[in-house]
C-alpha cells in the first residue's frame, strides 16, 4: 500500500474520532480516486461511515429549515414547511437508527424531531413520546458512551429532559385548567 493512501487512512480513522465526518469524507474520496485498484472492506466501510454520518447531519438540518420556515409562515406556505419538515425529519430518523443510541447526531435529531411536534404541529404527547423514548434509551446506554461523545451527549440528553418536564407541566396545567369550572377562581 502506497504510503498517501496509508496516511489517508490514518487522516480518515483520525476525523471519525473526532467526528469530522466531512474532513473524513475528503480522506476517502482522496483514496478512491487515486487508488488504481479497489477499495479495501476497511476503507469501504470509512467511506460509508463518513456518507452516513455527513447525510444524517444534513438531513436533520433540512428538517431544521423546514422547521423554521414554518414558525414564520401563514396558511398554505405553513403547511408545506410543516410537511417538508416532517418528511426530511422521518428520513433522517430513519437514517440515525444506524447511529449508536446516545450518539450525539441522533440525541439532537430527537431532540429537533420532538420540538417540531410540539411547537409546529402542536402535538404535545408525540413530541413526549419522542423526546422519552431517546432519553430512555440513551440513559439505558449511558455507560457505553465514548469519551470524545460524553459531553455532547449529555448536554443533548439533559435538554430532552427538560423539554420534558416543560411539556408535561404545561400539560398538566391545561387538563387542571380545563377541568375546574369556569368562572370558580379561588
Amino acid at each position: 500500500m502506497d504510503e498517501l493512501r496509508e496516511r489517508n487512512i490514518v487522516l480518515a480513522k483520525i476525523c471519525e474520532q473526532a467526528e469530522r465526518y466531512d474532513e473524513m469524507v475528503k480522506a476517502m474520496i482522496e483514496i478512491a480516486t487515486n487508488s488504481e485498484t479497489e477499495l479495501t472492506v476497511e476503507e469501504r466501510n470509512l467511506l460509508s461511515v463518513a456518507y452516513k454520518n455527513v447525510i444524517g447531519a444534513r438531513r436533520s438540518s433540512r428538517g431544521d429549515y423546514y422547521r423554521y420556515r414554518a414558525e414564520f409562515s401563514v396558511g398554505n406556505q405553513r403547511k408545506d414547511a410543516a410537511e417538508n419538515s416532517l418528511c426530511a425529519y422521518k428520513k433522517a430518523a430513519e437514517d440515525a437508527e444506524k447511529l449508536p443510541i446516545t450518539h450525539p447526531i441522533r440525541l439532537g435529531l430527537a431532540l429537533n424531531f420532538s420540538v417540531f411536534y410540539y411547537e409546529i404541529l402542536n402535538n404535545c404527547e408525540q413530541a413526549c413520546k419522542c423526546a422519552r423514548v431517546a432519553f430512555d434509551s440513551a440513559i439505558a446506554e449511558l455507560d457505553t458512551l465514548s469519551e470524545e461523545s460524553y459531553k455532547d451527549s449529555t448536554i443533548i440528553m439533559q435538554l430532552l429532559r427538560d423539554n420534558l418536564t416543560l411539556w408535561t407541566s404545561n400539560n398538566e396545567g391545561e387538563k387542571d385548567t380545563a377541568a375546574s369550572p369556569k368562572g370558580d377562581k379561588k
